[in-house]
């Protein structure tokens, strides 16, 4: 999946080299996520109880010309995993790199990749990368306010690394498939060039294992989103 990346950054270079020689458009920023995560063991009865928490890291956004732009989120953070026997933190990272092509003034096509998983202080390593694709739209609500939305979806491949009870490394390999959608309000601050924004998220995803004997789980995020980002031109 590493090839996937570097071609969705390949193809953003030689879109770049082809366009007229103006200024390239950059918003650079912070975004943030509280989020609830309850996750389900499809053939148990019991689900694990997670605490909310606070997700949060940088977003990009490169516009190379008036058809493309090339975006970037990372967000992190630690859920509390609240078990039979206590209690513990678990690391959860989720990252998008998308190539956006515009169709109209209203709605942008975007395909790309996603690195997504979680870690656990134990030395349970869940992570996986894959691609995505979908669509967003920005409407107008009136002066410089605006209606953000997307829809995409996502397929990964992983590796679950943890050790058994006799102490043993175990590594199982699995398949990820979801949905991701937010939608948002933006107010664009024109003198300071900044871009405030609030709203929600809400992403589903099932993981199966390539060994039948591992029970398959669902997860599903949901929460709150902000965001502020400063545009500018080189």
């Amino acid at each position: 999946m590493k090839k996937l990346i570097f071609s969705v950054f390949l193809i953003a270079a030689v879109i770049s080299t082809a366009a007229p020689s103006y200024a390239v458009d950059i918003s650079a920023g912070a975004t943030t996520w509280y989020a609830w995560w309850d996750m389900e063991n499809e053939d148990s009865d019991s689900d694990t109880d997670i605490d909310p928490t606070l997700l949060y890291g940088p977003a990009l956004s490169v516009k190379f010309n008036d058809s493309f732009n090339l975006s970037f989120v990372f967000l992190y953070g630690k859920f509390e995993m609240k078990e039979e026997g206590g209690s513990e933190d678990v690391t959860r990272m989720d990252s998008d790199l998308a190539l956006n092509y515009r169709l109209n003034n209203y709605f942008k096509l975007f395909v790309g990749g996603k690195y997504m998983g979680y870690t656990q202080g134990n030395g349970f390593d869940h992570l996986g990368i894959g691609p995505g694709a979908g669509i967003s739209a920005v409407v107008p609500v009136g002066g410089d306010i605006y209606l953000l939305g997307n829809a995409s979806a996502l397929y990964l491949w992983g590796e679950e690394e943890h050790t058994d009870d006799d102490e043993n490394d175990v590594t199982d390999k699995y398949n990820e498939y979801g949905l991701n959608s937010s939608l948002s309000l933006a107010y664009y601050i024109a003198p300071a060039s900044v871009t405030l924004s609030i709203g929600g998220r809400y992403q589903y995803f099932k993981t199966t294992y390539e060994d039948e004997d591992i029970d398959e789980l669902t997860h599903q995020f949901y929460g709150v989103t902000a965001a502020a980002t400063y545009s500018f031109s080189l």
